[in-house]
């Protein structure tokens, strides 16, 4: 790396500048994501190291952002991680980093607490992506609205997204008053949309023309001032401990493909922190578990791959094996319909799945179940998020219930059958390392 480009590295032991910039917007669907990666991909063709993060408990933005920066792309959430955590990461990331870029999610006020609350508390400037769709001179009502409903927030500029033409250009630029900066517009462009399905963004590795769509977006970013590098932000070294070596030898066997996915990057790394060896499995393609002590079944999309898991009766075999064994298996979301004796898809396809839960899972037309939980579990409360599109049916009671956030109602069921653990919780380990090493201790 150049020194010209080595801005992350300056600073004392304790405190480290570098560029930052917290992109975020009015609400969703304006194209966050998509100007996130675009401007990652820009500045890693400049020769810089680019660190990205997604703020809120999302799985498929991250895997975009990971794919345009070519690094792995951690969390940032202030109720699911704490403070001290996400300081950790930042000040990590600013120590080997020319540019650290946080997407926000959905609105910059939305939610307790919110994306402002993160970008204040780290001092992060912020970029607010307003799609320009439909409005003019209007637009930059929104974003004054933005930099000025929260008094001494950090607020760095405005990007207009989607602009038709250059006309349309130039009546967004007429609204500007002064004092507000204008970054630029992206163009509207059809090469710079990103796919969805009924979870978010299609997964980056079911995108088959992902590196053009984000190159695309990139080049668009040469036109504007979000070429240049932001300004640099002091990333202070929070209080840290070392995780203790609560899961020192133990395998721990983890379902990863297209349809079991959604995985924080920094439950791996805490695991391999506390002394776990990682091994990596398919349930669509591999015929048999590898040795392994334990089981960690994350979420994803299984029921887009409904026959294919039910062909596979070497792999629901094992897993049957290993239950049968009294070997330890922890399922998130997904990987728990899996585990039930079928999963039913919108269109009334079923495929017969594992077993070892009773009951069946049915996909259903709206969400149903949001939101933030906390998770107590046999060593302690986890926190973590719920979010999926589908009911199950089973006659076995729930051993616990998630505690809400944001209200008193019952939260989602945690079912527990000898060794396996199972719930439409996603939980972040590091909110409580004991409670997690012990989900996986053999």
């Amino acid at each position: 790396m150049s020194v010209q480009n080595n801005i992350g590295c300056a600073g004392s032991d304790n405190v480290v500048f570098c560029p930052a910039l917290f992109i975020t917007a009015p609400g969703s669907n304006h194209g966050k994501t998509t100007i996130t990666a675009a401007l990652a991909r820009y500045h890693v063709e400049q020769g810089r190291k680019v660190r990205v993060f997604k703020s809120g408990p999302d799985f498929l933005d991250p895997m975009i952002l990971e794919r345009a920066c070519g690094l792995p792309v951690h969390q940032i959430d202030l109720w699911m991680m704490g403070e001290s955590e996400c300081r950790r990461l930042l000040y990590e990331a600013a120590q080997e980093a020319d540019l650290i870029l946080i997407e926000g999610v959905m609105g910059l006020f939305d939610g307790e607490p919110c994306c402002a609350d993160i970008a204040e508390l780290f001092s992060l400037p912020v970029l607010a992506v307003i799609n320009a769709a439909g409005t003019a001179q209007t637009l930059a009502a929104i974003a004054y609205g933005l930099a000025n409903y929260r008094p001494g927030l950090p607020f760095a500029g405005v990007l207009a997204n989607n602009v038709a033409s250059p006309r349309h250009a130039e009546m967004i630029v007429q609204g500007m008053p002064p004092g507000l900066r204008y970054f630029g517009g992206i163009m509207r462009d059809s090469r710079f949309v990103l796919p969805e399905r009924h979870l978010g963004l299609v997964q980056a590795e079911e995108v088959s023309d992902l590196e053009p769509r984000i190159s695309a977006a990139a080049g668009a970013i040469a036109s504007t001032e979000l070429a240049n590098l932001p300004e640099a932000v002091a990333f202070a070294l929070p209080k840290q401990q070392t995780p203790l070596q609560l899961l020192s030898g133990v395998r721990i066997g983890i379902a990863r493909d297209t349809a079991f996915s959604f995985i924080y990057a920094a439950n791996l790394d805490l695991l391999r922190a506390m002394g776990a060896a990682l091994v990596f499995f398919s349930p669509l393609a591999d015929a048999a578990l590898p040795d392994v002590d334990c089981i960690y079944l994350p979420g994803g999309y299984p029921e887009l791959h409904l026959q294919t898991l039910q062909a596979n009766a070497g792999m629901k075999s094992a897993l049957q094996t290993h239950f049968q064994l009294g070997k330890p298996v922890y399922a998130e979301c997904g990987g728990m319909l899996y585990l039930l004796e079928s999963l039913e898809d919108k269109a009334g396809n079923r495929g017969e799945m594992v077993g070892l839960l009773p009951g069946r899972a049915v996909m259903q037309s709206r969400l149903k179940g949001l939101g933030y939980q906390s998770a107590p579990m046999p060593g302690g409360l986890l926190r973590g998020h719920t979010f999926h599109h589908s009911l199950i049916e089973t006659p076995l009671g729930a051993a616990a219930f998630g505690e809400r956030l944001h209200n008193t109602s019952a939260g989602e069921a945690i079912y527990r059958l000898k060794r396996l653990t199972a719930s439409y919780l996603h939980c972040y380990f590091a909110s409580n390392p004991a409670a997690a090493a012990q989900l996986f201790l053999p």
